[in-house]
């Protein structure tokens, strides 16, 4: 793990598959594939988030989804982008020790996943509203191999 990619008071155990710890940790690895999951285990209660960032993040800065460079999902099941919260889980629906979220992205839409169960959409393009005035759908960079 590279120690750009942790917060300062951030630490990987168990092989690389536990964070722990105070502030955020990206992935070493970028989703470039046009489908992508990955997923979660909450080992104990407590403060977290998950979701995608890009790699200029301020991953000190917690918790994340206080500006446009991460979406996540947080421990009390609001979904957070710019520090606008973007989407709410119902109360019966908050993630629980021994729980596991997954994650999948496609580079248009995020949906979240609770023990295998489909529970939040996020849109990237085809939106149910126009977006307002000065504002327009995230651009990707198509990367040539």
């Amino acid at each position: 793990m590279l120690a750009n990619l942790l917060g300062v008071r951030c630490v990987i155990v168990k092989n690389g598959r536990r964070i722990c710890g105070t502030g955020g940790c990206l992935a070493n690895a970028p989703l470039h594939q046009n489908k992508s999951y990955f997923e979660f285990k909450i080992q104990s209660t407590g403060i977290w988030g998950i979701g995608v960032a890009t790699q200029k993040v301020n991953l000190n800065q917690i918790p994340l989804g206080q500006d446009v460079h991460s979406l996540v999902m947080r421990n009390d099941g609001a979904l957070y982008h710019n520090n606008e919260e973007k989407n709410r889980l119902l109360g019966n629906n908050l993630p629980q020790e021994g729980d596991v979220l997954g994650i999948t992205y496609d580079h248009v839409e995020l949906n979240v996943y609770l023990n295998g169960k489909k529970i939040l959409d996020c849109q990237f393009s085809d939106f149910y509203h126009i977006p307002p005035t000065g504002f327009e759908k995230i651009l990707f960079e198509q990367q040539i191999s």
